[in-house]
């Protein structure tokens, strides 16, 4: 429980119910002159924030921060250990996740050196971030001008030169793709058909949407495939049963069917599609505030949506090379085309050059660019 100060800036971490009160309400004085950001839900930011609700944060030694100038907080940071991670790679990294921060270099500088500092207490030889515990939202926004898809994270630019100044590298960056229909997109003609001819060519294999009524055997399939799939990519961890329950009851007062696709081979589930409604277009209506006409609203509205975000496209790797993420992109995209959407695809690493080439060649527009940063401790 060490307090730091420096240049008249205070940081120290967060004991008291006041202090996470204002941990978690910083956002909103930060954003307010911002027209593309999203407050999230009050209740479901104060929950995601605490030991309980947060598989991430549960299994993780973790420190809150906040920064104080003139008795006024400032900013913030989460500095933790996911002792996954570490196992996983026998390593020694240390997370930072939910930054946020004033226009102030000073002060950005006393909550990186203060985390910096919590981890080396405790062996840590690097630091990698932003890695938000909560939400699965990673990297600076670097490149963009749209508002945040759900899960997604929003940030001033600035925060990319504070970074770098208090001795952070790029760590590798993450690339987000659109569809609009709005604006004219059109899946290409050479692939209106590819569904019903690789489905007439391969007899086993078949095309099924998620069945909310067994949601829990569901997220294991979802659960299998993605750790099989993703497992050569930077920074995976096997994501584990806890994870997974979370996120689909995150994700399940929004789930829509026809967003969540299985290829099944002989009924076996070997490559998935993870697609949703981006809540973020009503939480933005609704500032963030739950009472009954708010929950009306999310209720009846949730069902015209028409954003999305692809969250995840996973193959088996015995399944590689065989057009199956493609199938799964057309069958979704024909599934959502009625709503004349808009569908993002998140999180494409910038030298996964397969899967870029392919969304590439599906017209799909590369719309902005989030960084994951590093730096060595000792």
């Amino acid at each position: 429980r060490k307090i730091i100060i420096k240049n008249n800036i205070r940081v120290q971490p967060v004991p008291t119910r006041q202090q996470f009160r204002e941990f978690v309400r910083l956002p909103r004085d930060l954003y307010k002159n911002d027209p593309l950001w999203v407050p999230p839900l009050n209740i479901l930011e104060s929950l995601d924030h605490k030991k309980g609700n947060n598989p991430v944060l549960d299994r993780s030694e973790h420190c809150m921060l906040l920064a104080y100038k003139e008795f006024k907080p400032v900013g913030r940071i989460i500095s933790y250990i996911d002792p996954r991670f570490n196992q996983y790679y026998q390593s020694k990294t240390g997370m930072f996740g939910s930054f946020e921060c004033i226009d102030d270099q000073d002060v950005a500088a006393a909550l990186f050196s203060a985390a910096d500092e919590w981890l080396l207490e405790r062996g840590m030889t690097d630091i990698r971030g932003p890695i938000n515990p909560v939400a699965e939202s990673w990297g600076f926004l670097l490149e963009g001008n749209t508002s945040p898809v759900y899960m997604s994270p929003h940030n001033p630019l600035y925060y990319n030169d504070f970074i770098e100044l208090s001795g952070f590298s790029k760590a590798k960056d993450l690339l987000v793709y659109e569809v609009d229909a709005g604006k004219g997109y059109g899946l290409p003609e050479r692939f209106l058909s590819f569904d019903k001819k690789i489905l007439e060519k391969r007899k086993n294999l078949t095309v099924r949407n998620i069945n909310k009524r067994e949601l829990k055997s569901e997220a294991l399939h979802i659960l299998n495939i993605l750790n099989a799939a993703v497992a050569d990519n930077w920074g995976f961890v096997p994501v584990e049963e806890d994870e997974m329950i979370s996120i689909v009851k995150t994700l399940k007062l929004i789930l829509d069917e026809k967003a969540i696709l299985f290829v099944e081979d002989e009924g076996v589930p070997v490559a998935v599609a993870l697609g949703f409604p981006d809540i973020n277009v009503i939480f933005k209506k609704i500032k963030g505030r739950l009472n009954p006409f708010t929950i009306y609203r999310l209720i009846h509205e949730r069902k015209n949506i028409k954003d999305y975000r692809l969250w995840g496209l996973a193959v088996l790797p015995e399944y590689h090379g065989q057009g199956l993420d493609v199938l799964l992109y057309v069958q979704l995209y024909k599934a959502l085309e009625p709503k004349n959407i808009r569908l993002e695809a998140n999180y494409m690493l910038e030298d996964n050059l397969k899967i870029l080439n392919a969304l590439e060649k599906m017209n799909l527009t590369q719309i902005k660019k989030y960084r994951v940063y590093q730096k060595a401790l000792v």
